[in-house]
C-alpha cells in the first residue's frame, strides 16, 4: 500500500469509527447495566488489525476514543473508554498476529470479537474499580457484562467479517 493510500485509509478508518461511536451514543441501552454496549466501533478494530496491524490500529483506537470523548462523552468516559479499549485492542491482536504467523485461522474472528469485547468491559471495570475505589465492581458486573459481551461480539463479527468479504483490500484475509 502506497504512503498516500495508507493516510488516507486511516484517516477514513478513524472517521467512521468516530462516526460508529456517536451512532452508539445514540442508540438507548436496553440493559440496565452501566457499560454495556454494542461496540460499534470494535468493527473498525477489527477491520484495521487485519489489514494495517497493530501499532496503526492502536493509534485509529487511541484517537478514535479521544475525538469521540470529547465531542459526545466526558474525561471519565474516556478513561473507561482507553482502559477497555486498548486492552482490547491488545488481545484481539494478539491472536489476529498469531493467525497470521500460522498462514491460516487458528482462531475464528469470531471468537477473536467475543474475546474483545470481554476484554474491553474488563478494562472498563478495572478502571471504574480504581477510580471508585471498589473491587467488588468488577466481581459484580463482570459476569452480567460477559453474557452481554457474547452477543455483541458475534454481531461486531458477524458485520466485519460481511465487510472483509466485499472489501477488495482485505483479498488476502485469512478470515473469509
Amino acid at each position: 500500500m502506497s504512503p498516500s493510500k495508507k493516510i488516507v485509509t486511516i484517516a477514513l478508518l478513524t472517521a467512521i469509527a468516530i462516526i460508529l461511536s456517536y451512532v452508539e451514543s445514540l442508540i438507548p441501552s436496553l440493559i440496565p447495566i452501566p457499560g454495556a454496549k454494542i461496540g460499534l466501533p470494535n468493527i473498525v478494530t477489527l477491520l484495521s488489525l487485519n489489514m494495517l496491524g497493530m501499532i496503526v490500529t492502536l493509534l485509529i483506537v487511541i484517537s478514535r476514543i479521544l475525538i469521540s470523548g470529547f465531542m459526545f462523552g466526558n474525561l471519565s468516559a474516556i478513561i473507561y473508554a482507553l482502559s477497555g479499549g486498548v486492552l482490547s485492542w491488545l488481545l484481539m491482536g494478539i491472536l489476529i498476529r498469531i493467525n497470521q504467523n500460522k498462514g491460516k485461522p487458528y482462531f475464528s474472528l469470531y471468537f477473536i470479537s467475543i474475546l474483545g469485547a470481554i476484554a474491553h468491559n474488563v478494562g472498563q471495570l478495572i478502571a471504574a474499580s480504581i477510580v471508585v475505589n471498589n473491587a467488588h465492581l468488577f466481581i459484580y458486573y463482570l459476569p452480567f457484562l460477559t453474557l452481554i459481551a457474547i452477543p455483541t461480539g458475534l454481531l461486531i463479527a458477524f458485520i466485519s467479517n460481511k465487510l472483509m468479504k466485499n472489501l477488495s483490500f482485505f483479498s488476502s484475509s485469512l478470515f473469509h
